[in-house]
């Protein structure tokens, strides 16, 4: 199958869903398709709420596509390349629209941020989290930021340090990840169009101005994550990354 991001809208209820053959990893062309998505779902009249969910079964998102890593020739590219991932998150902040987060399985790196940038996150157990990029030679910088606020700085950076284990779908949920976990993904699919279906009967300028709430003091995040993105897009250009990437190449 081809990659894709796709916006299907049923009562009220926006589904935005990616997908990619790589385990749902993220080239540079998706993440813009999906920063573009949430924008035009958050400015769509008829959307009152938002799930992201990506595509396949057991991995949610594999974060940054390692063969377009390892193309990256200079700063300005690494640059471009990592604040997809910062354009992607703030879309979500700013965004007027309550998101939930459907993660079906495992999240590695950018889609751990992805699923800290949602609003409300529900998960199955098979979705374990890790946070891998200091062992290719970057860092979680980009997402460092919404992952920190989500689960705190101590849980962030321990994932960080020990950056080739999957952490447990018990430890995201008891840092706050994901505010609920399911046996099966029938399980979460049903109790999240549950939630959805309660959402999307609220009062809409309620949910907007709560969701105001929630992503209190980031305001400033437009200039820190492109500062973040700099920061890796130089790293990634290191001769340490680049041979580590080689390794990796699929």
């Amino acid at each position: 199958m081809k990659p894709y991001v796709t916006l299907t809208i049923t009562n009220t209820i926006g589904v935005i869903e990616f997908f990619h053959p790589n385990r749902n990893s993220m080239p540079s062309d998706i993440l813009s398709l999906l920063e573009e998505t949430i924008v035009s779902a958050g400015k769509n009249n008829d959307v009152k709420v938002i799930v992201l969910k990506s595509g396949g079964d057991r991995a949610f998102c594999a974060g940054a596509s390692l063969n377009e890593l390892i193309t990256i020739e200079n700063e300005a590219m690494g640059k471009t390349f990592f604040s997809g991932f910062a354009n992607v998150i703030n879309a979500m902040r700013k965004c007027p629209k309550i998101i939930l987060g459907r993660i079906q399985g495992k999240a590695v790196g950018g889609g751990v941020g992805l699923a800290a940038a949602t609003d409300y996150c529900m998960a199955t157990k098979f979705a374990s989290i890790k946070l891998s990029e200091l062992s290719i030679g970057i860092g979680p910088f980009v997402i460092e930021p919404v992952v920190s606020r989500k689960i705190g700085v101590t849980a962030m950076a321990q994932m960080t340090i020990d950056a080739e284990t999957f952490f447990s779908t018990q430890f995201a949920k008891d840092k706050g990840l994901y505010a609920e976990v399911f046996e099966t993904t029938e399980a979460l699919d049903d109790a999240l169009n549950t939630l959805a279906t309660k959402l999307a009967s609220y009062n809409p300028e309620a949910l907007t101005e709560m969701k105001k709430v929630f992503w209190k003091d980031t305001e400033h995040w437009d200039d820190l994550l492109t500062e973040r993105a700099e920061i890796s897009g130089k790293l990634v250009l290191s001769e340490f990354t680049k041979k580590t990437l080689k390794s990796f190449r699929s």
